[in-house]
C-alpha cells in the first residue's frame, strides 16, 4: 500500500491491491492522470497529458499561451487563472483582487493518517495500514499557501482528500470558496446517483445520466439535510449491483455543502466536493490557516455494492470510533410514540416492565422530561429535571429502570431553545437572529448560536450535569430545525461569513467534549429523522435515527437508499405501532420487524398495549435479533432487488467467512396468479454447501426435499421463492409480506 514518488517526473502514485490514483505536475500545476483500478507503476505517464492550444483558451503564461489550466484535470482548480470553470479555491486579496497562482512547492509522505484539525475524519489505528502524501502550492503574490492531503488505505478501495489553507502573507485575505476536493474523469458517459427527499421520505435513490453543465445536490439549511445528502456516485450506464465500474464521493461534513459535476464542452467531468460557498466567506489574517472537511472517494469494479461495502467498512471500522464502534448494538424500546410528552414516572416503568418482560434491553426516554415541556412550546434550552413528572429525577428513574435488570437512555436536543426559558431571557445575544429584523420560529423554537465557545461552554456545563448525575447508558441527540435567519449577534461584520461552518464546529466540540467525558455512552445522531444523517456525525455517534418515518414498507426504500453510502450499523431501525403514525397503514408485526432487524433494531411503541399473541411473537423477535444481530450489523450486506423498480425488495448480509448468512424478501402489494420466481443471492461461497431455512415457518410446512444446496445455486440459479407453507406460487396471502430466510453452511 505505498505511495511511489518519481522525482524527475514529478509523479505521485497512490496504490493498494484495488485502486490507483495518479498526480502528476505540468506546467507548474498538480494534476490527476488516472483514478480507478489498480494499474502498474511507471516512471511517468506524462503521454497521458494534452495542453495543446483550444480556441478562446487563457494560457497560463506569456511563455506558455498554449496551455491552458481550463483543460488540464487539476487537482486544486482556482479562480483568476484562465481556468473558466468552477474553482475549488477563491480568495480575496486586500487590493479586491481574486487572481492567484497556485504552483507546485513541493510534497511530504508520511505514514498513517494524521487527523484533521477540529474536523472529523477518517483514521488509521496502525502506522501501516495508511500512508498519507501532501502536496503544497502557493501564491507568490498573496502568500496564500494550499496543503493538498491524500491518503490511500491498505484495505479499502478509497482515498480521502483534503485542504489546508494558510495565509502566509502580509495583508488578510478572504476565502470565498473553500471546498475540499476536486476529481476528473476523462469523459462523461456516467450517471449520477443522488440521494434525495424530505422530511420522513430521506435518501431515495434517483439515478439520471450526466448532461453538459453543472448537475449536483447541495443544502444551505446549516446542516446536510434531509433534502440532499453529501454523498453523489458516477456509474456507467451499465453498471449494476454487482458489476461495472461506479465512483462515489462522500463528504465527511454535517453543514451546508455543494457536491456537483460539471461536463464540459470536450466532455470530461469535473466532479466538485465541499463547503456551500453560498453564504460563506472567512478572513485569514496573516498566520492564520483554515481546514476544510474530508471527503472519501471510492472507486469499485464491482458495481454499486462493491462501492457501497469500501464505504460501509471504512465508514464502520475507520470513521466511527470509541466503545460501540464494534459491539453489537442494545435493543431498545423508545417511549416517544407510546406516550409523546403526557408521561409520568408510574407511566414509563409500566412500559418499560413490559419492555423488560420481553427481552428488551434499553429503555430510552424521548422528548418532555425536563421544565416547562408538556408540549413543544417551552423547556428548550434550561435542561433542568421536570420532578412533578419525575419525582426521583432522572438518576431515580434510571435506577428504578436498572432494577429491572434493562438500561437507561435519554434524548437531548441541545442546539435548540424556546422563547420563555431561563437561557433565552438571560441571553437573547446567544440566538441565531438579526434584532433588526423579523424573528422565524420553526418547531416553536430557535438555534442557539453554537459559533460562539460561550454558548457550547453553557451546554457542555448543563449537560454534563444531567448526564453526570445517572447511570445513562445512550444518549439520542436530535436537531429538529433548520438554520434560518443566520446572524451571529456576537460578532463582528466581516465574521458573519463565518457562522454556518463554525455553527458545526462547535456542534463537534460539544460532541467531542462529552464523548469523551462519557465514553461508555452510545451516541445516536438525530436530525428530525435523517436530516443530518452523514459521515460527519459518524465519527462521534456510530449511529443515526435514519427517518422519523417507522412504517415498514416506507422504510424499505430509505434504508435500501442510505445503505448506498452508509453502513447498516449506522441506521436506527424500530417496530412502531400500528396504524402507522406516520402513514396510519398497517402492517404486520412480523413484516415492522422483519425490515427493522436491518439496522440497530428497537421498538417505538407502548409494550403494555400488546395482546398475549403480540408479546410472544416479540419475545421471538428480540430472541432472534440477538442470535444475529452482529452478523445483520457487521457483515457484508448484498442488496438484490431495489423498492424503487417495482413492486419487491430484498437484501442480504453474509459473514466474514462466508459460513451464515440472512436474507430477506419483501413483496409490498400481492400479485393476482403471480408468475414463479426466484432471487439470485451473493457474497456466499461458490464452492460450500448450504442449508435454507425459512425464519418462522415450520419444518412440515418448509421445502420436503430437506435439501442442501451449493453457494453456486444459490447465486446463479437463485432462491426458490414457491411459498411451500401455503401451497402457492409466491404467497398469497394478501399486502405487505416479508420473508426471512437463514443460510447456514453445512459440511459434508
Amino acid at each position: 500500500m505505498p505511495i511511489r514518488v518519481h522525482a524527475e517526473s514529478q509523479t505521485f502514485h497512490l496504490y493498494n491491491n484495488e485502486i490507483s490514483y495518479i498526480v502528476t505536475v505540468c506546467a507548474g500545476y498538480p494534476v490527476n492522470v488516472y483514478f480507478g483500478k489498480r494499474v502498474p507503476d511507471e516512471e511517468s505517464y506524462g503521454y497521458l497529458l494534452h495542453d495543446t492550444w483550444r480556441a478562446s483558451s487563457v494560457g497560463v503564461s506569456v511563455e506558455r499561451e498554449a496551455c491552458s489550466l481550463e483543460h488540464l484535470p487539476l487537482e486544486c482548480p482556482f479562480a483568476g487563472s484562465g481556468d473558466m470553470r468552477t474553482p475549488m479555491i477563491e480568495a480575496v486579496a486586500a487590493n479586491g483582487s481574486r487572481v492567484m497562482d497556485l504552483v507546485y512547492q513541493g510534497h511530504e509522505v508520511v505514514p498513517g493518517k494524521p487527523a484533521l484539525e477540529g474536523l472529523p475524519a477518517t483514521y488509521a489505528e496502525r502506522d501501516d495500514e495508511a500512508e498519507t502524501l501532501y502536496l503544497d502550492l502557493a501564491d507568490r503574490a498573496t502568500g496564500l499557501a494550499v496543503r493538498l492531503a491524500y491518503t490511500v488505505f491498505e484495505n479499502y478501495a478509497a482515498v480521502a482528500r483534503s485542504v489546508r489553507i494558510e495565509n502566509r502573507g502580509a495583508e488578510a485575505l478572504t476565502l470565498e470558496a473553500a471546498r475540499s476536493a476536486s476529481f476528473q474523469l476523462p469523459d462523461a458517459g456516467y450517471d449520477m446517483i443522488e440521494l434525495v427527499g424530505s422530511w420522513a421520505r430521506e435518501r431515495s435513490v434517483v439515478r439520471n445520466p450526466l448532461h453538459p453543465g453543472v448537475q449536483g445536490v447541495y443544502s444551505l439549511r446549516g446542516h446536510s439535510s434531509h433534502q440532499f445528502n453529501p454523498f453523489i456516485a458516477l456509474a456507467r450506464p451499465e453498471a449494476t449491483e454487482e458489476a461495472g465500474e461506479v465512483y462515489g464521493f462522500n463528504l465527511v461534513y454535517s453543514g451546508n455543502h455543494a457536491m456537483t459535476a460539471d461536463v464540459d464542452a470536450y466532455d470530461t467531468v469535473r466532479v466538485m466536493t465541499g463547503i456551500n460557498p453560498q453564504g460563506f466567506s472567512w478572513e485569514l489574517a496573516p498566520g492564520e490557516r483554515f481546514q476544510a472537511p474530508e471527503v472519501v472517494a471510492v472507486y469499485s469494479a464491482r458495481g454499486l455494492g462493491g462501492m457501497s461495502r469500501t464505504f460501509h467498512g471504512l465508514f464502520g471500522r475507520r470513521l466511527a470510533r470509541g466503545t460501540w464502534r464494534d459491539r453489537p448494538r442494545p435493543i431498545l424500546i423508545n417511549n416517544w410514540e407510546a406516550t409523546y410528552f403526557d408521561f409520568d414516572e408510574e407511566k414509563l416503568l409500566s412500559v418499560a416492565r413490559a419492555a423488560a418482560d420481553l427481552g428488551i434491553e434499553l429503555f430510552v426516554l424521548d422528548d418532555g422530561w425536563f421544565t416547562n415541556r408538556d408540549d413543544d412550546f417551552g423547556g428548550l434550552g434550561d435542561w433542568e429535571v421536570n420532578t412533578t413528572k419525575l419525582p426521583s429525577g432522572i438518576s431515580g428513574l434510571a435506577k428504578r429502570i436498572n432494577d429491572l435488570g434493562m438500561e437507561f437512555g435519554l434524548w437531548i436536543e441541545p442546539e435548540m431553545v424556546n422563547p420563555g426559558t431561563k437561557v433565552f431571557e438571560e441571553h437573547p445575544e446567544w440566538v441565531l437572529h438579526d434584532p433588526a429584523q423579523p424573528m422565524r420560529p420553526c418547531r416553536h423554537q430557535y438555534v442557539l448560536d453554537m459559533s460562539n465557545p460561550a454558548v457550547v461552554d453553557y451546554l457542555y456545563d448543563r449537560l454534563e450535569k444531567v448526564i453526570g448525575s445517572a447511570n445513562i447508558s445512550y444518549i439520542k441527540w436530535d436537531m429538529n430545525r433548520s438554520l434560518g435567519d443566520v446572524f451571529s449577534q456576537t460578532r463582528p461584520a466581516h465574521e458573519q461569513g463565518r457562522v454556518y461552518h463554525a455553527f458545526i464546529l462547535g456542534v463537534y466540540e460539544l460532541y467531542r467534549r462529552l464523548t469523551e467525558r462519557f465514553p461508555q455512552i452510545l451516541f445516536e445522531s438525530c436530525a428530525g429523522g435523517g436530516g443530518r444523517f452523514d459521515a460527519g456525525m459518524l465519527a462521534f455517534a456510530p449511529q443515526a435515527w435514519t427517518s422519523d418515518d417507522t412504517d415498514a414498507v416506507e422504510r424499505l426504500k430509505i434504508q435500501y437508499g442510505t445503505s448506498l453510502a452508509y453502513p447498516v450499523s449506522s441506521m436506527g431501525s424500530h417496530v412502531s405501532a400500528v396504524p402507522n403514525h406516520q402513514v396510519h397503514r398497517v402492517t404486520s408485526l412480523k413484516m415492522r420487524a422483519d425490515v427493522a432487524y436491518f439496522g440497530t433494531f428497537g421498538y417505538e411503541l407502548d409494550a403494555t398495549h400488546l395482546t398475549p399473541e403480540e408479546r410472544d411473537e416479540v419475545r421471538e423477535q428480540v430472541a432472534f435479533m440477538k442470535r444475529y444481530r452482529e452478523l445483520i450489523q457487521f457483515g457484508s450486506f448484498y442488496r438484490l432487488k431495489s423498492p424503487f423498480a417495482g413492486n419487491e425488495c430484498a437484501w442480504m448480509t453474509v459473514s466474514e467467512d462466508c459460513s451464515e448468512a440472512l436474507v430477506a424478501y419483501y413483496r409490498v402489494l400481492q400479485v393476482v396468479n403471480a408468475p414463479y420466481r426466484r432471487i439470485k443471492l451473493a457474497g456466499l461461497d461458490a464452492a460450500a454447501r448450504y442449508r435454507v431455512t425459512e425464519q418462522g415457518v415450520a419444518a412440515e410446512d418448509a421445502d420436503p426435499c430437506g435439501r442442501t444446496v451449493s453457494g453456486a445455486e444459490l447465486m446463479q440459479i437463485g432462491l426458490d421463492l414457491f411459498d411451500h407453507s401455503c401451497g402457492q406460487n409466491h404467497d398469497g396471502q394478501g399486502d405487505f409480506r416479508s420473508r426471512l430466510f437463514v443460510v447456514e453452511r453445512v459440511e459434508e
